[in-house]
C-alpha cells in the first residue's frame, strides 16, 4: 500500500507541475513587469517634466525681459501691455511646479500658453515655441 501511495504523490506532482509553474511564472512576470513599469514611468515622467520646465521657463524669461523693456513706457497702450504681462508673471509663479498630483496641471498650464499668446500679440511678435530632440527655442 505504501509503494500506491508513492507512486500516487508522484503522479500527483507530475500533474500538476503545469499549475504551479504557471503560477511561479505568473508571480515572476509581475514582479518583473511592476519594477519595469516604475522605471519607465519614472523615465517618462522626467522628460515631460523637463520639458514642460523648459517651456514656463522660456515663458517666464521672456516675460520679464519685456517688463523690464517696457519699465519706462507710461502710455496707456504700452500700461495694458505691462498689465498682461504681470498677469502672466503671476500665473507663471503660482504654477504647482512641485505638485504632479494637482488635478488641473494641464488646465493651468494651457491658461498661461493662451497668456503667452496674448501677450505676444499685443506686443506684434509671432510666437512659436518648440520642443525638439535637439534643444529647445522660442522663435520671433
Amino acid at each position: 500500500m505504501a509503494a500506491a501511495s508513492a507512486s500516487s504523490d508522484m503522479f500527483d506532482e507530475i500533474v500538476m507541475a503545469e499549475e504551479r509553474f504557471h503560477g511561479e511564472g505568473y508571480q515572476e512576470g509581475y514582479a518583473e513587469g511592476s519594477h519595469l513599469g516604475v522605471v519607465e514611468g519614472r523615465r517618462y515622467g522626467s522628460l515631460h517634466g523637463a520639458k514642460m520646465g523648459s517651456e514656463i521657463g522660456c515663458y517666464l524669461g521672456f516675460a520679464l525681459t519685456w517688463q523690464c523693456l517696457l519699465q519706462k513706457c507710461t502710455d496707456e497702450k504700452n500700461s495694458k501691455k505691462r498689465r498682461a504681462l504681470d498677469s502672466l508673471i503671476g500665473m507663471i509663479q503660482k504654477f504647482p511646479y512641485e505638485d504632479p498630483t494637482y488635478d488641473k496641471l494641464q488646465e493651468d498650464l494651457e491658461k498661461i500658453r493662451g497668456k503667452f499668446k496674448q501677450v505676444c500679440s499685443m506686443l506684434n511678435i509671432q510666437s512659436g515655441f518648440r520642443i525638439g530632440t535637439e534643444r529647445s527655442s522660442l522663435t520671433f
